[in-house]
């Protein structure tokens, strides 16, 4: 188990980030909604979602897990900052889901970063203790 569960992690924050793309390139209500109250909608309902989709697939391979993970925990930190500051826990009656995913993705992706902190170049050596 101890080592298939690096692989577990990277696939479930893929599976969240990439999941929650339909939403965004469908132009779903709720996610036009988010975007707008936060003054992004529609390049940055996009451009997010492009970025969250690379995010994901850096996350399936080992040698890029680092890139994947550091790359969600500046977007899902984004999206924690909004909900603290703009859109509040709860989301149209949501009972906080989005921001509790948010949430557990951030702290998942770090701990992904942390185990992959090695394969980080120049620095991954000198991370390792």
């Amino acid at each position: 188990m101890k080592k298939h569960f690096p692989l577990i992690l990277r696939i479930i924050v893929a599976v969240i980030l990439i999941q929650t793309l339909r939403f965004k390139f469908t132009g779903h209500e709720d996610s036009i909604y988010i975007f707008t109250k936060v003054g992004l909608e529609p390049v940055g309902r996009i451009g997010i979602g492009i970025t969250e989709l690379i995010a994901g697939i850096l996350l399936l391979f080992k040698k890029t897990a680092w890139a994947g993970a550091t790359l969600t925990l500046g977007v899902i930190g984004g999206a924690i900052l909004m909900h603290l500051t703009q859109l509040g826990i709860e989301i149209k009656g949501d009972g906080g889901v989005l921001f509790y995913t948010a949430v557990a993705t951030f702290i998942l992706s770090f701990v992904v970063l942390y185990i992959y902190r090695k394969d980080i170049p120049i620095i991954g050596k000198k991370l390792s203790f």
